[in-house]
């Protein structure tokens, strides 16, 4: 199937509660992250889903920074797929890069 008109697309938006305290930390290219994790309750079953999120840009690392644990919060980003060289091999695990982050 063609990308016609830019059909695919890549949007996430989800609420749910910080997850402990948001960290930052220098990668060895020099990029700059913060990293946190987001619980989100479960509509059709007992549980939880549990996302890691990176927020990448200066100003909304910032924001990331000042949240707390148990805090409620809204983001919209975009779905990614991280790899990198571990001590076994080739890793990859799934983030939420957040490109907006409110609190509710």
């Amino acid at each position: 199937m063609a990308n016609k008109g830019n059909q695919y697309k890549n949007r996430v938006e989800l609420a749910g509660r910080v997850s402990g305290e948001p960290s930052e930390k220098t990668l060895p290219s020099g990029d700059v992250v913060a990293e946190f994790r987001l619980v989100i309750d479960r509509d059709d079953r007992e549980g939880v889903d549990t996302l890691d999120v990176a927020v990448w840009k200066a100003q909304l690392r910032k924001r990331a920074l000042s949240l707390e644990a148990e805090e409620w919060i809204g983001i919209k980003g975009v779905l990614r797929r991280r790899f990198w060289k571990g001590s076994t091999g080739i890793a990859s695990r799934w983030q939420v890069e957040a490109r907006e982050i409110e609190r509710i």
